[in-house]
C-alpha cells in the first residue's frame, strides 16, 4: 500500500510575542492560516527500518530531518517494527517562516497512522506533534487556528469571512532566517518582546466580519523587529506591496517569507508581476486563492 499526500504551508496573520518563559521558550499568541501551496510526500510499508529520501540535496535524510524524527516517534509510540519508506518532494523554500518542515512532520504522523490502520488516537498524535515542534500540531488540522503557549495549544477556527474570495502573493527572497536567531535577537527590541496580550483574539473578531480593511491594522509580527533590522529589503518589500494594491503585507513567522493579501487571484497575480518588475524574480514567488 502506498499513500500520496500533500503537505501545505501556512502564514501567521499575527504573531504576538508576550515575553520569555522560565523554560527558555517564548510565550506567544498567533493566528495561523493554511495556504494551499504544498510539498509532496509518499509513504509505503516496505523493506526494513525507516528509509527517507528527499528531492532537495540540502536537506538531511537522517534524524536531523523532522520527517525522520516524526516517523521514528510514531513507530515507537505505536510499537510498530515494520519497514517504512518515505519520500519528500520539497517544493517549498527552506527557512521561510511558512512551516514547511513542521507540516511535513504533521503529515508524517497522520499518514503513518492511516497506513497502519489508526493505532494512535488524535490526542496522542497531538502530543507527539507538540513534543516535536511548536508549529507541528497546527498542521494536524486543515483549518485556521489560534495558537497560544509556545504555539502548541491549538484552537481551530472557522474560515474567516473577511478573507473569502481573497488571494495570497508570497515571496521568499532567496535567503532564510534562522528561527533561533530571530528569538535570540528579539531581546534587543523590548517592545516587540513583551507584546500586549489579547491582540490575536482582536484580529480574529475583526476577521469574522466581512470587511478586511477593518482588520488590516491588526495584522502584526513581533519578529519583524530583528528581521527588518538585519534585512531592510524585507521592509521595502512590504512598502512596495502596499503601495501597489496589497490590502495587507506582513512577514510570516520568523521569516523570511513576506505575504500580501489581494482582492482576488487576478489581483494577486498582477501584484506579483509588478513585484518582479521592481525586484526581479530570483527568489521564490507564488500566488494562490485563499
Amino acid at each position: 500500500m502506498r499513500l500520496e499526500k500533500l503537505s501545505p504551508c501556512k502564514v501567521n496573520l499575527i504573531l504576538n510575542i508576550l515575553g520569555k518563559r522560565a523554560d527558555g521558550f517564548h510565550e506567544l499568541e498567533t493566528v495561523m492560516q493554511p495556504v494551499n501551496i504544498c510539498d509532496g510526500m509518499s509513504f509505503e510499508r516496505a523493506g526494513s527500518g525507516l528509509q527517507l529520501t528527499c528531492s532537495h540535496p540540502e536537506l538531511p535524510v537522517d534524524a536531523k530531518n523532522l520527517v525522520h524524527r516524526a516517523a521514528t516517534a510514531f513507530l515507537v509510540a505505536a510499537k510498530i517494527t515494520d519497514g517504512v519508506r518515505i519520500h519528500l518532494q520539497k517544493n517549498l523554500p527552506l527557512a521561510g517562516g511558512i512551516g514547511g518542515g513542521s507540516a511535513n512532520a504533521a503529515v508524517t504522523f497522520t499518514a503513518l497512522n492511516e497506513l497502519f490502520g489508526g493505532p494512535l488516537p488524535p490526542a496522542k498524535l497531538h502530543e507527539l506533534a507538540a513534543a516535536l515542534g511548536s508549529d507541528v500540531p497546527f498542521f494536524l488540522y486543515d483549518q485556521p487556528a489560534l495558537a497560544t503557549g509556545r504555539g502548541e495549544k491549538v484552537e481551530t477556527l472557522d474560515n474567516f469571512p473577511a478573507l473569502r474570495g481573497k488571494a495570497f502573493f508570497l515571496v521568499h527572497p532567496g535567503f532564510g532566517i534562522s528561527t533561533p536567531w530571530s528569538y535570540q535577537n528579539l531581546a534587543r527590541f523590548p517592545a516587540a518582546l513583551n507584546g500586549r496580550a489579547g491582540r490575536a483574539r482582536e484580529l480574529v473578531a475583526k476577521l469574522r466580519g466581512n470587511d478586511l480593511s477593518a482588520a488590516a491594522g491588526e495584522f502584526y509580527n513581533s519578529l519583524e523587529a530583528p528581521a527588518f533590522d538585519k534585512y531592510p529589503v524585507l521592509s521595502l518589500y512590504q512598502e512596495f506591496l502596499r503601495e501597489h494594491g496589497a490590502l495587507v503585507a506582513l512577514m510570516s513567522g520568523s521569516g523570511s517569507t513576506t505575504f500580501a493579501i489581494a482582492d482576488n487571484l487576478a489581483a494577486a497575480e498582477s501584484l506579483a508581476e509588478k513585484f518582479k518588475g521592481q525586484f526581479g524574480d530570483k527568489g521564490w514567488l507564488a500566488t494562490v486563492a485563499i
